[in-house]
Parts: C-alpha cells; sequence; structure tokens
C-alpha cells in the first residue's frame, strides 16, 4: 500500500510540475522581448526576475536533492532579483529550462520508497513529500505572477490559457467526461 501511495504521490508530483512549467511557458510566448522585463512598480518583479528567482531555487533546492541541504551555499538568492541590461529574452529562457530539468530530472529518478525519506531546507528537516509540495506551492504562487504580468501586458491581445470568459457553460457541453474527478 504504501508503494502504490508514494508511486501515485510522485506521478502526481510530476504532472503538476509539467503542468506548472506548461503554463507559465504558455504566458510567456504571448510576451514581446521586452515584455519580460517590465516591471508595474519599482517594488514589482518582472518576468525575467521571477524566472531568475525560480531558476535559483530550482537548482538549490533540486540539486543533489535527497543528499545535501536544499539552500546551497553557493547560492545568492538576493542576486536572483537583480537583472542587468545585458540580459537577452534568451537568457531568461535558458535559465527557465536549466532550472526545470534539474527539477524534473530530481524527480524523475525518486523511487516510491524515497516519498518519506527525510531532506532538509535551510536545515529544516522535510519528508520528500513535504519538500516537493513546498516547491509546486512556491513555483505555482510565482507562475500566477508571470500569467498575470503577461495577462496585463498583451492587454487585449492576450489569449486566455484556460476556458475563456463567458465559455464554462459552453465547454461543460461539450467536454462534461474529460474533467471530471
Amino acid at each position: 500500500m504504501v508503494f502504490e501511495v508514494g508511486k501515485h504521490y510522485l506521478e502526481e508530483a510530476r504532472r503538476q510540475m509539467r503542468g506548472n512549467k506548461h503554463m507559465a511557458e504558455a504566458a510567456m510566448a504571448q510576451l514581446r522581448d521586452e515584455d519580460f522585463f517590465v516591471t508595474l512598480d519599482p517594488e514589482s518583479n518582472s518576468v525575467a526576475i521571477l524566472v531568475k528567482h525560480l531558476a535559483g531555487n530550482m537548482r538549490s533546492r533540486f540539486t543533489d536533492f535527497l543528499t545535501t541541504d536544499g539552500e546551497k551555499p553557493d547560492r545568492f538568492r538576493d542576486r536572483e532579483f537583480e537583472i542587468t541590461g545585458a540580459s537577452t529574452r534568451a537568457d531568461v529562457m535558458q535559465w527557465w529550462e536549466e532550472g526545470w530539468a534539474c527539477v524534473l530530472g530530481t524527480i524523475e529518478t525518486l523511487k516510491p520508497e524515497d516519498v518519506m525519506r527525510t531532506v532538509t531546507i535551510r536545515g529544516e528537516p522535510h519528508t520528500v513529500l513535504q519538500a516537493i509540495n513546498r516547491q509546486i506551492a512556491h513555483y505555482a504562487a510565482h507562475i500566477g505572477q508571470i500569467v498575470f504580468l503577461a495577462k496585463h501586458l498583451r492587454s487585449n491581445e492576450w489569449k486566455t490559457l484556460t476556458i475563456p470568459r463567458g465559455k464554462s457553460e459552453e465547454f461543460k457541453k461539450v467536454a462534461p467526461k474529460a474533467h471530471k474527478p
């Protein structure tokens, strides 16, 4: 039974991580190059900054996931919130892909029996399940910010990533079986 729960959990974690990645990529695909670097006010983050932060977090948390603390000594989190004028969209997307390669590559290697193992993040013990859930929530929050920014910046040119506004009832009639639990 524990094996089956662990197996199911890891499958679901992979599904959620891939879904979050896809959602952000669909939003970023609608942006112009310059949109990656727009901040709405001095206290807000641009898409580029959010991606740089996510990539830094991903590398730190998922490198040597089972054997070292998730806060690596060579991570300088504050620098993740700084972007130079030399950064390009290609740089941003490279950071993105490198971060996700670390996350997905690590989660792919986990076995059901690993789910209840203990790992540390900033010296605090977590089960693997807790550590992955922590990251799913963290990534989803920032990906929500990316989607918000992209939607705001594209305004009336925005193409919805889910069911379009005012189309929920129509969607239920067309695809009733696709979305039942």
